[in-house]
């Protein structure tokens, strides 16, 4: 009667049964050794890869790991490895023309990471869209903009592109352009430009901050003033040195000129023409 009780129903094979439980502790012990390998992989070559590479190294132990525990288990399941691999090469040159994008984008992830261009959290400029590297995977580069919208870039657009990494070096040069009237004494107008500077809290003492005299305008005497800070200081620095500029120049009398408009009329006779003359 137990020999009755415990016997299988007739639907069910048992040699699939053994199968499918091999197959289910292939995945599990695979699975776990898995996530072994990538902890051990991260704690004794990740010291040496950047942050990106890093991410990289994860991505691509996950992906050829369960690719392997899954070949492993369907081989514990009795399929026919070898018609599946020929299938999946024919399917994969078929595929492989339609994704030539991705393997391009693949192959210069590849070339970013080994270049190193910029790192997780730099602030970079590509085709106008400025913002912070967010991710970096192997087909594509995450940016977050300063308004927080995510914006995706192919890793083969990166590196056919300019890329500007703002936040490479520690310290930033603020570059401000400022015109004064004709009458103005430069000399006067060089000296107070780098009194500000000097006393400006954002503005470094070395290097020193360039000051020169750029040419003449229509209207204007211009002057260049850049002033360098700290990368971290770069967004207070173009708030308050303006500012402190205009009020300095108020205080001393420098005219910051601006265009002015001048009608004048014709003859009495006929229509008046109005002249429109810029000084």
């Amino acid at each position: 009667m137990a020999a009755q009780f415990l016997a299988l129903p007739d639907f069910i094979d048992p040699e699939f049964l053994r199968s499918a439980g091999g197959a289910t502790v292939v995945l599990l012990v695979g699975f776990i050794l898995l996530a072994i390998t990538n902890k051990i992989a991260i704690e004794f070559v990740g010291p040496r890869l950047t942050p990106q590479g890093v991410m990289v190294l994860r991505k691509l132990i996950r992906y050829l790991g369960v690719a392997f525990v899954i070949i492993v288990a369907l081989n514990q399941m009795g399929l026919n490895l070898g018609a599946i691999l020929g299938a999946a090469g024919v399917a994969g040159i078929a595929i492989g023309f339609a994704a030539q994008t991705s393997l391009s984008n693949i192959i210069s992830g590849f070339f970013l990471i080994g270049e190193r261009p910029f790192e997780l959290g730099d602030v970079i400029g590509i085709d106008g869209i400025s913002g912070t590297v967010d991710t970096l995977g192997l087909l594509s580069l995450t940016l977050r903009t300063f308004d927080n919208r995510s914006v995706r870039i192919p890793n083969e657009t990166l590196v056919k592109s300019k890329v500007v990494n703002v936040t490479r070096h520690p310290i930033r040069r603020f570059n401000l352009d400022i015109g004064v009237g004709y009458h103005e004494n430069i000399g006067h107008v060089l000296s107070v430009l780098k009194n500000v500077a000097e006393k400006n809290v954002q503005c470094l003492d070395e290097p020193d901050p360039l000051i020169i005299f750029t040419g003449f305008g229509d209207s204007s005497l211009y002057v260049l003033l850049g002033a360098w800070c700290l990368q971290e200081d770069y967004g207070t620095l173009r708030n308050t040195l303006p500012r402190e500029l205009k009020e300095r120049f108020e205080v001393e009398d420098i005219e910051i000129p601006f265009p002015h408009r001048t009608i004048a009329s014709g003859k009495a006779f006929g229509p008046i023409p109005i002249k429109m003359v810029d000084n």
